[in-house]
């Protein structure tokens, strides 16, 4: 099984996705121990003290001025923490929490927050056991870092509340660790707090929304050559030199993936033939300007996932020079900002898929093909519905673009009088991407349906790929009407797998 080493510096993409997706196994570096012991030691020695520090010797947040007597302190962290796991409604997915989790380890093991070696070491035996706390829905303002959840992972560390099993079930968390010979913790000064202070699960999901978004534009890119091909269109609108004098690096990578997946069809360059036209719909003639703008926007949230991955969110933190010093950089507002920019492209990605689509359905625009894609029109209805569909999902990524980070509600009697509302903005950030896939697993079963019915006329090697595999995974070609969500759902299922992308590129190559 692969292994994910967590040092001091911070973790990497590909590290929050081997444990998160993968379950991949952690082990604390030397040189992790080695900060996370000069760091607690630096914290035992000011709990000594009579000075009170914040999170060391005082309550927290807008209770932070009265000073705790040492003998109340222990209390203290097993309180904040069963407080504050004050969660409510459905679950959170299994991969969210084993991000959440693995990304609060990776700051604790940063040498900055002052927790004990061993908490850490329970963290990674909890994953690697495969325990997952039971995290809610709602209980993030996205401030002070994602609270509650955090709460909910912690308070598992301490043997209580519940957790799922590596068999899926649910069960108290105090079982589940005496099951796989994981001691419960005994929190001491300031690792209550430092297990709750981070923005890892608005994190840990970013990160998993720019994978997923990664494959979704490459295959955004595979279904618009699909659908110009089947619309009898121009690919003389992705010569690269077009794109070169308007340098935009994501619209450039879109263009040439599109031209790519067309080279050698016989279905392009026809717009001047039976109804001649100077020039191709926007949705088809602008696909790379779209696609790629939001192309640049994932960079942008790449960059920003990068910095926060290498950052150490707590409040209070551990400088090397001994001082332990409050700060602000559990505020959750530069992830947050990236998630609904995201959102925003994802919606508009969606909308121009549904608008070739319903040009591909639409006689008087689709240059030849029959209405709706029907077998029979007026017995058969086609596609006509799985377009409601699609135009369904859009409508809700729209809903779904509104920033949550325009928002702030005050809390903490006004301590937190300003909040990110970054963990709802990743929230819906996932269920944007979830309909994402959806609308352009219509856009594909359209397309292909379509390109095949221009008989005659061979598409591109490539697309020719793309429209066998997709039949190899049981979505069923043109004929009479059919029940029809069973091959919706395969659809669904074959882009969600990333089954667009890998048939096209075994002609095209690696796609950008």
């Amino acid at each position: 099984m692969h292994t994910v080493v967590v040092g001091t510096s911070g973790v990497t993409a590909s590290d929050v996705l081997a444990v998160a997706r993968g379950g991949a196994r952690i082990e604390l570096s030397a040189e992790a121990v080695a900060a996370l012991a000069a760091a607690r030691e630096i914290v035992d020695a000011l709990a000594a003290k009579p000075e009170p520090v914040y999170g060391v010797s005082t309550g927290f947040g807008a209770l932070a001025t009265r000073h705790i007597s040492p003998e109340l302190r222990a209390q203290l962290q097993r309180n904040i923490v069963r407080s504050h796991a004050a969660g409510m409604g459905p679950r959170v997915e299994r991969e969210v929490v084993r991000a959440l989790m693995f990304l609060r380890l990776k700051t604790v093991c940063s040498g900055h927050t002052g927790v004990r070696p061993e908490v850490a070491q329970t963290m990674a035996d909890v994953l690697n056991a495969g325990i997952t706390p039971v995290v809610h829905e709602y209980g993030s303002l996205g401030c002070s870092g994602d609270l509650a959840p955090l709460s909910h992972c912690a308070l598992t560390l301490m043997g209580e509340g519940d957790a799922e099993g590596p068999d899926g079930v649910v069960r108290p968390a105090g079982e589940l660790l005496a099951e796989h010979g994981i001691a419960p913790v005994e929190l001491r000064e300031k690792e209550g707090l430092a297990l709750l202070n981070g923005t890892d699960g608005m994190l840990g999901m970013l990160v998993m929304a720019l994978a997923d978004l990664d494959m979704l534009y490459k295959s955004a890119d595979v279904t618009a050559a699909l659908s110009l091909e089947a619309l009898l269109g121009t690919d003389k609108v992705l010569a690269p030199e077009l794109h070169a004098i308007r340098p935009h690096p994501g619209q450039g990578d879109s263009a040439a993936n599109m031209l790519a997946v067309l080279e050698g069809s016989e279905l392009t360059g026809h717009h001047q033939d039976d109804a001649p036209r100077v020039q191709d719909a926007y949705s088809v003639r602008c696909a790379p300007q779209v696609a790629g703008a939001g192309r640049d926007t994932l960079a942008h949230a790449r960059l920003v996932a990068e910095r926060e991955l290498a950052s150490a969110v707590d409040n209070p933190v551990v400088l090397p020079d001994g001082r332990v010093e409050s700060n602000g950089n559990f505020h959750g507002a530069p992830v947050a900002y990236v998630l609904d920019f995201l959102a925003i492209a994802v919606a508009d990605l969606g909308s121009i898929a549904e608008r070739r689509t319903d040009r591909l359905l639409d006689k008087n625009r689709s240059h030849g093909l029959p209405p709706f894609l029907a077998d029979d029109a007026g017995v058969d209805s086609g596609l006509m519905i799985a377009q409601y569909t699609q135009a369904a999902l859009v409508s809700e990524l729209k809903r779904l673009a509104v920033p949550a980070s325009a928002d702030s509600i005050p809390s903490s009697a006004m301590q937190e009088d300003h909040v990110s509302m970054g963990w709802s903005a990743a929230r819906k950030l996932r269920a944007a991407v979830d309909n994402l896939t959806r609308i352009i697993a219509v856009e594909l079963y359209a397309a292909t349906r379509a390109v095949e019915l221009r008989e005659g006329l061979a598409p591109a090697p490539a697309s020719r790929a793309v429209i066998d595999a997709v039949r190899s995974a049981g979505v069923q070609g043109p004929g009479p009407d059919r029940f029809l969500a069973p091959d919706l759902a395969a659809a669904e299922e074959f882009v969600r797998g990333g089954g667009v992308v890998a048939a096209a590129e075994k002609v095209t190559g690696p796609l950008r």
